[in-house]
């Protein structure tokens, strides 16, 4: 088999449809038709696990964290990208879209907490079908000739049924100019027209279609209609979790879980310390951005990687206990999950988790 066929299994895993915007996820380096031999799991790539990969027998490499961020302007000998081309070893990355999938990082985290049917805080992703609504104002005796033809080029499906829409009566007006052919009405005079509000569901890739038809049937030279994006909050999913407790738990010993099953042996502590936790959130790696949301919330804990200064005095100030582990930290224990769920669905190659990754911050007494 070939290293597409195995990204087929990852991607069951962590779909790449869930991954944010401004990530890099995917096959990063390598060539997708080579034959397999090992896959190692890693949080980072480092020399020292490019190194491990190589004795290993490994050939693709699986990491949470791209291992290229931005365009690369130079490629040297000293480089770890570098190494791995050289050596034959590719790399899929698959970051936020493990972050936000069910039953990755986040709901890893979740589960540490005790958060009860946890939901997703923010920066969300549609999933589904995209939608648009194709709005145009048609003369009443054009009505039915314009709803015709957006029909017929894909618009007004909506589950089982077809040539759905909405349509209101109500007056156009208009004053022709020069240069204009108007279908109605005289140049420099007001014009008053009966018109319909015809409105109907498009599906992204059909909006060209529908508009193009919706012009050729209209009567006018320059007729009037609005495209509208449409927002399913139902199909779509976010980062981090948030939600109440299955039971109320005191602060330290949530800490105790966290520490046995992330092995952290230290952690930044925002706020209280000894507090009963009724409603949490948590955000795997670097989650200052979303902390407001998880103040408005009104949780008394907030369980990630990492904030910033500020965020971190918003917190203290809203009264929310935040905890960072370390970026990687907060993720690190997934690894053993994945590894377990490909090893599943993948016989004839091992899944080897680096023991070289490592959190680059060594916590010292100084």
């Amino acid at each position: 088999m070939k290293i597409n066929d195995y990204i087929k299994f990852v991607e069951r895993i962590a779909p790449p449809k869930l991954a944010q915007s401004w990530d890099n996820t995917g096959l990063l380096i390598g060539d997708g038709n080579s034959k397999i031999k090992n896959i190692l799991l890693t949080i980072d790539i480092t020399a020292e696990v490019v190194k491990e990969a190589k004795k290993l027998g490994c050939n693709f490499i699986i990491s949470y964290h791209p291992i290229i961020w931005d365009g690369l302007k130079k490629v040297l000998a000293d480089s770890v990208v570098y190494d791995l081309i050289q050596s034959g070893i590719s790399v899929y990355s698959i970051h936020t879209a493990l972050d936000a999938v069910k039953g990755g990082v986040n709901d890893g985290l979740a589960e540490m907490v005790g958060i009860k049917n946890p939901t997703a805080i923010g920066d969300w992703v549609e999933t589904g079908q995209k939608n648009y609504k194709l709005v145009v104002f048609v003369p009443i005796e054009s009505h039915q000739k314009v709803a015709d033809a957006v029909f017929k080029a894909g618009a007004g499906t909506l589950g089982n049924y077809s040539h759905c829409s909405f349509n209101t009566a109500g007056l156009g007006t208009f004053v022709p100019l020069e240069g204009s052919n108007p279908a109605i009405g005289k140049k420099d005079e007001l014009e008053n027209v009966s018109e319909i509000k015809f409105e109907s569901l498009v599906p992204a890739e059909k909006v060209a279609d529908c508009v193009k038809a919706m012009k050729a049937a209209h009567p006018y030279e320059m007729p009037a209609f609005d495209v509208v994006k449409l927002y399913d909050f139902e199909d779509r999913i976010g980062l981090g979790r948030m939600g109440t407790l299955t039971k109320p738990t005191q602060l330290n010993a949530i800490l105790k879980k966290i520490k046995a099953i992330t092995g952290a042996n230290v952690a930044g502590i925002v706020g209280e310390k000894k507090r009963l936790v009724k409603k949490a959130a948590v955000c795997a790696g670097s989650c200052s951005k979303l902390i407001m949301n998880v103040i408005a919330e009104g949780c008394d804990l907030y369980l990630t990687g990492e904030i910033k200064h500020h965020q971190a005095i918003a917190a203290a100030e809203a009264g929310l206990t935040v905890v960072c582990l370390s970026h990687t930290v907060s993720e690190r224990f997934i690894l053993k999950k994945i590894a377990k769920e490909l090893q599943k669905q993948i016989k004839d190659v091992k899944i080897l988790t680096s023991k070289k990754d490592k959190d680059p911050f060594e916590w010292t007494k100084i």
